[in-house]
């Protein structure tokens, strides 16, 4: 998988990095185990500072989507997509959350469906 960077997109160059690795893992093109390019040499393919492409794989490796193995580099984690995982123990800890504040299940849908901008 190519990573590259759209200089007029509003979206900072790490969140692109980001989002690119995730959705190459969720679309297969980046499988358990591939080795990602250092941080160096990534920066220097994309014109980049080499601690953006750092935010990025620090980001990645905290989701669990990328794991670091000291001077061998970084690679997709083995357990794939973890995106998922987090995402529904966000859900979960929302769902405890707006019941313990005594909001009722269609306006807590109706929270999300604004923070997602998912219109009515």
């Amino acid at each position: 998988m190519i990573l590259t960077l759209d200089p007029h997109s509003p979206t900072p160059p790490f969140e692109q990095l980001r989002s690119q690795v995730i959705e190459g893992v969720r679309s297969g093109a980046l499988a358990p185990g591939d080795k990602l390019p250092t941080v160096r040499r990534l920066a220097d393919d994309l014109g980049l500072a080499a601690n953006t492409v750092a935010r990025a794989y620090r980001e990645l490796e905290r989701d669990e989507v990328i794991e670091t193995r000291g001077r061998l580099g970084s690679f997709i984690a083995v357990t794939g997509d973890a995106t998922h995982k987090q995402a529904q123990l966000a859900a979960i800890a929302y769902a405890e959350r707006v019941r313990a504040l005594g909001v009722g299940e269609t306006e807590a849908l109706a929270i999300v469906r604004a923070a997602l901008g998912i219109r009515p």
